[in-house]
């Protein structure tokens, strides 16, 4: 069974329907009791960094989670949920992450050298850097689905995937079993099915 964690920032419905339609187990939840018997973990989110950061941290929902990959449990972050995974992000001040990742979230205008619109919203191809088992089923080029205004700069080579837009951008993180994906695996057709079932196959 996989916990999707529940926390109050997150489209926890698209994504619990698109890991149904891959025939995953999967509970939203809160409960740090489900969460521990779970053998895996997704961490969604949408909305302000900080926010959902505080949200973390008084819940308790924050230090389940690191206390569960500490254990070895596989972690996949999405959009929000990924860039939580890393030390900290300059959203609106300074705002202290998960630090399971090393690295910061960065305003994507201080990353893009050509002016294009912000958020960046819409399509995008995904150029894979490594062998992350996210990615073990999906080919150069797929396209994704992004909405984002922040990007992730990681600085312990977890770097997975990047799209390009305006520079390159970190799509997907990948390091032992942390995994993450700036775009909506579930708001992205059968390439994001793909990359969920590739997560749930990870042992």
């Amino acid at each position: 069974m996989i916990a999707v964690i529940d926390y109050g920032v997150g489209n926890l419905f698209s994504l619990a329907c698109s890991l149904k339609a891959i025939g995953a187990d999967c509970a939203v939840t809160g409960d740090r009791k489900v969460i521990a018997g779970a053998e895996g973990i997704i961490l969604p989110g949408v909305g302000a960094f900080g926010d959902a950061a505080a949200k973390l941290r008084e819940t308790g929902l924050g230090d389940a989670v690191k206390g569960e990959v500490r254990k070895g449990k596989k972690l996949l972050g999405i959009c929000l949920g990924m860039q939580l995974l890393f030390e900290n992000s300059f959203e609106y001040g300074c705002h202290e992450g998960l630090g399971l990742l090393k690295g910061g979230v960065r305003p994507l205008k201080e990353l893009m050298s050509e002016d294009l619109p912000v958020p960046h919203m819409g399509w995008n191809s995904l150029v894979l850097t490594g062998d992350s088992p996210i990615f073990r089923e999906t080919k150069e080029g797929a396209f994704v689905y992004f909405v984002h205004s922040y990007a992730a700069v990681p600085e312990d080579g977890s770097l997975a995937a990047y799209c390009e837009y305006g520079g390159k951008i970190t799509a997907g993180v990948s390091k032992d079993n942390v995994f993450g994906c700036q775009f909506h695996p579930e708001k992205s057709g059968r390439e994001g099915l793909k990359i969920l079932d590739a997560f749930m196959k990870i042992k």
